[in-house]
């Protein structure tokens, strides 16, 4: 009965979303579904302030980033308790991640953005300085004796070791800027050359084999070794484009400093505007729905774009068709999760703060 009663309030909201129930009625419908997932999340934390995992450091980071964006305040017994889980996991090196983890990169750049959006009294500064000059003892550049023109050229990926990719790449360039560093420090320009050659699109910033096979203004997964592209490749070797690796592209652009004159951020947006969508994430079905869904509202934000029109010509109200599919999915226990498990999203913690953060750009 309680989740025929919930389904028949998520199909109500989300019909009074598509009429148009103004800025207000969206703010409300914002804040119920908040709450919902904080409730949720409140009762799945481990008594070490971590989730899923008690050496789960990623998630943790993200889950905490969301609860401060959706009103948790620091000294929130539960926000505190993470955030304190966080600095324990700062080692020697200034990365902070799990001792043995694989991922460090990945979760010293999630754990600086909870971080950074704690620090309003500058309680962190010492833990973040420390974690921005680990990053860039990853960044894979000279120092890791490749040349300039290799394609894996100034890229993050997971640790020292493992190739860059333009996911770990994102987190790296959102982690420099939440830090405090500047769109034209070296660091960034290097990522910047790295993402460039992400994009299929044949220009000066990026001359490797394959960007002009496709050609469309789209993202792959990574320009190293060759290429990949985890949609897959076209009949004549190139490596296709994909939803939300093209939005965490273009978002790490203007973040490194391009304007929307740049002929890279035209082709990226027009790549957007032809394949427009919540469905799905474009290119890869339902994989990685949840991870599209708060990089495209992420880098919608970016561009400051209240109305968004496609290719059609048909203009979208991004923030109500967001919250109105959100309120479609969200279960009865007030959590997210995909029955596409791949890549973490059958996780409802991972999920459910992918969500949040999504909504948090929505409001």
């Amino acid at each position: 009965m309680v989740r025929n009663m919930f389904r028949a309030y998520r199909f109500v909201l989300a019909m009074a979303l598509v009429a148009g129930t103004g800025v207000t009625a969206v703010a409300q419908d914002v804040a119920a579904m908040k709450q919902k997932a904080m409730q949720f999340l409140e009762v799945t934390q481990d008594a070490g302030g971590s989730w899923t995992k008690s050496d789960a450091v990623g998630i943790t980071g993200l889950v905490t980033t969301s609860l401060l964006q959706s009103g948790k305040k620091v000294d929130d017994p539960i926000v505190a308790k993470a955030l304190a889980f966080l600095v324990s996991q700062q080692q020697p090196t200034g990365g902070i991640h799990a001792p043995a983890s694989r991922h460090q990169n990945y979760e010293t750049c999630i754990a600086m953005l909870a971080l950074a959006e704690a620090n309003k009294d500058g309680k962190y500064n010492e833990t973040l300085k420390k974690a921005e000059s680990f990053l860039r003892g990853l960044q894979w550049d000279e120092g890791e004796g490749i040349e300039s023109t290799d394609g894996a050229y100034g890229g993050a990926g997971y640790d020292s070791k493992q190739r860059p990719d333009m996911s770990n790449t994102q987190f790296f360039i959102e982690a420099l800027k939440v830090s405090g560093v500047a769109a034209d420090d070296p660091a960034m320009q290097k990522a910047l050359t790295f993402v460039s050659r992400a994009q299929n699109l044949e220009s000066p910033a990026n001359p490797l084999p394959y960007a002009g096979k496709v050609n469309d203004g789209g993202f792959i997964y990574t320009p190293a070794k060759g290429g990949e592209s985890k949609s897959g490749t076209t009949d004549n070797g190139g490596h296709k484009s994909y939803g939300s690796i093209t939005y965490a592209g273009l978002k790490s652009m203007v973040y490194a400093g391009l304007t929307a004159e740049d002929p890279r951020v035209k082709a990226a947006t027009e790549w957007i505007r032809k394949n427009y969508t919540l469905e799905e994430n474009p290119g890869m079905g339902q994989q990685g729905l949840y991870y599209y869904y708060q990089t495209f509202a992420k880098t919608m934000s970016v561009l400051e774009a209240g109305e968004f029109k496609d290719a059609s010509g048909k203009s979208h109200d991004w923030k109500k068709e967001l919250v109105t599919k959100l309120a479609s999915l969200q279960q009865v226990n007030g959590s997210w999760t995909n029955a596409a498990d791949r890549w973490y999203e059958g996780d409802p913690n991972l999920v459910t703060a992918y969500c949040l953060i999504a909504l948090h750009y929505c409001e």
